[in-house]
């Protein structure tokens, strides 16, 4: 009788094991599944993600000109510079600059400039074509620009900032 005992002790025992482990693995799966909602909705929506990256068509901006773009809810100018305001960036003395940075780290490919357009002091939005080196302004306390989007003179501490970009095509950028 007692070898009858322990086979039933030991079957239910493993029985018993397994319904425990069981049930912790239910528990596990259902409590993953209920948080889940909770995990997935910290993700970007999908009209942030759409912000993350645009492509800007640099075919209809002529020689001289630029163009404003937003990406990620801010100014974003695209400048084709003409191979004197190229000549101008390149030429400038670095010693002359605040924040000194060569024209050749600030572009992809000489002729064409694309920087944020918030000002590097308080955030203002400068003028385009302004300014005593014909850059940007800052009509808000005096932060004045060069061609190449370097700081020469105000209080902004920084040259404007040159996003992430890349050229897709050679008529085609993508920011971001």
């Amino acid at each position: 009788m007692a070898a009858q005992d322990s086979e039933a002790t030991h079957e239910s025992g493993t029985r018993r094991d397994f319904i425990f482990v069981a049930s912790g693995a239910f528990a596990a799966v259902g409590g993953a599944l209920a948080v889940w909602p909770f995990i997935d909705q910290m993700n970007p929506a999908e009209d942030v993600l759409a912000l993350a990256s645009i492509e800007v068509n640099l075919a209809d901006i002529p020689e001289g000109q630029s163009v404003k773009v937003s990406w990620r809810g801010r100014p974003v100018f695209v400048r084709h510079r003409t191979k004197e305001e190229i000549n101008e960036a390149e030429a400038t003395p670095l010693d002359d600059l605040k924040d000194p940075q060569p024209d050749a780290d600030r572009v992809e490919r000489p002729e064409w400039l694309v920087v944020v357009g918030i000002c590097t002091h308080l955030g203002c939005v400068p003028l385009n074509y302004s300014g005593e080196y014909d850059g940007w302004f800052c009509p808000c306390h005096g932060s004045v620009y060069d061609k190449s989007g370097r700081i020469r003179s105000g209080p902004a501490p920084e040259n404007l900032v040159v996003p992430p970009y890349e050229f897709v095509e050679d008529t085609t950028i993508q920011i971001g």
